[in-house]
């Protein structure tokens, strides 16, 4: 498998995602449904965005790491959360975390109205080999 970012700017790299990524010859794809702070017994969270941001990055990486797959093959991550400015403040717990792995993905990071009960944030990505 082979991947190469394609970034014809440099602003993207101060905000943690590339404007596209090619795959070459992947062995296998993992599409992974939206993670958010949700415990192991299905209880979401009612903390904060920080709190929530933390635990979606947990149950992401859970359900890669038992797909056999790795971090730093992620090349999408959508991101759906009930406040932007929520999100944004707390947005270096998110860069720290792809930073760690050497992600280098597409993104988009939209604001939706509500999400599953009480919860503020929910990551959904793509993963190659």
């Amino acid at each position: 498998m082979e991947k190469n970012s394609i970034n014809p700017w440099q602003w993207q790299n101060d905000r943690s995602y590339v404007q596209a990524v090619e795959v070459i010859h992947p062995s296998a794809t993992l599409y992974i449904s939206g993670q958010t702070a949700i415990d192991a017994h299905g209880k979401s969270s009612t903390g904060n965005m920080e709190t929530q941001l933390i635990k979606a990055i947990q149950n992401l990486e859970k359900i890669v790491e038992e797909a056999g797959f790795e971090c730093k093959n992620i090349v999408r991550l959508n991101i759906y959360t009930t406040s932007t400015d929520q999100f944004f403040s707390c947005f270096d717990i998110f860069q720290n975390w792809i930073t760690r792995h050497n992600i280098q993905q597409a993104s988009t990071v939209l604001e939706v109205k509500r999400l599953f009960e009480t919860l503020k944030i929910e990551l959904e990505a793509t993963v190659i080999k």
